[in-house]
C-alpha cells in the first residue's frame, strides 16, 4: 500500500489556505499504480454478489466502471445537476458554502440491485451519503462504499458506517 501511496501527488492550500488535497492524478497516469488500485478496490467484492458499481462523478467514473469491468458486473454513473439527459431523481447535500445535488437516472438501478459505490475519496462523506440515498430511494440495496483515498479526521467513513454502509478505503491520509 505503500508504494501506491506514495503515487499521491499532496497539494498544499488548494483549493483554499490550510488545506492538503491528495491528487489521485497521478496514480491515474501510472499504469502499474492505477492497475494495483483497482485490482484491490474489486478484490474485496468478488465473491460477493454486485448487480452494479455506481461511480460518483468524475474521478469515481473512471475507477468504478474499471471496477464494474473486474467484477463483470454493470455501472451506474451518479453526476452532478444537469448532466444526465434523461429522467433523473436528484438528491441535495451540503457543502461548506451551501448546498449542492447529484442525480442518477430513474431508471438506472432497480428494486433488489446489489450496488457497490466507488469514488476518488472520501472526506465528511456529503457527495457519499447523498449517493446512499439516492440508491436506496431508487430501490437498490448497497453492498458496500470503496474508496482509494480515506481522510478519516473529517468523519466521512463513520457517517456511512453510522448508516449500515460496509467501508474500505485502501489508504488514509491525517490532516485535510
Amino acid at each position: 500500500m505503500e508504494n501506491l501511496k506514495k503515487l499521491i501527488r499532496t497539494i498544499p492550500d488548494y483549493p483554499k489556505p490550510g488545506i492538503m488535497f491528495r491528487d489521485i492524478t497521478t496514480l491515474l497516469g501510472d499504469s502499474q499504480g492505477l492497475k494495483a488500485a483497482i485490482t484491490r478496490l474489486a478484490e474485496p467484492y468478488r465473491t460477493e454478489p454486485v448487480d452494479a458499481v455506481a461511480g460518483i462523478e468524475a474521478r469515481g467514473f473512471i475507477l468504478g466502471g474499471a471496477v464494474a469491468d473486474r467484477l463483470g458486473c454493470g455501472f451506474v454513473p451518479i453526476r452532478k445537476k444537469g448532466k444526465l439527459p434523461w429522467k433523473t431523481i436528484g438528491q441535495e447535500y451540503t457543502l461548506e458554502y451551501g448546498v449542492d445535488q447529484i442525480e442518477v437516472h430513474a431508471d438506472a438501478i432497480t428494486q433488489g440491485q446489489r450496488i457497490l459505490i466507488i469514488d476518488d475519496l472520501i472526506a465528511t462523506g456529503g457527495t457519499a451519503e447523498a449517493a446512499a440515498k439516492l440508491i436506496r430511494r431508487t430501490g437498490g440495496d448497497i453492498v458496500g462504499a470503496a474508496f482509494v483515498i480515506d481522510l478519516p479526521e473529517l468523519g466521512g467513513t463513520k457517517l456511512l458506517e453510522l448508516q449500515g454502509i460496509k467501508v474500505r478505503s485502501l489508504m488514509s491520509f491525517e490532516g485535510h
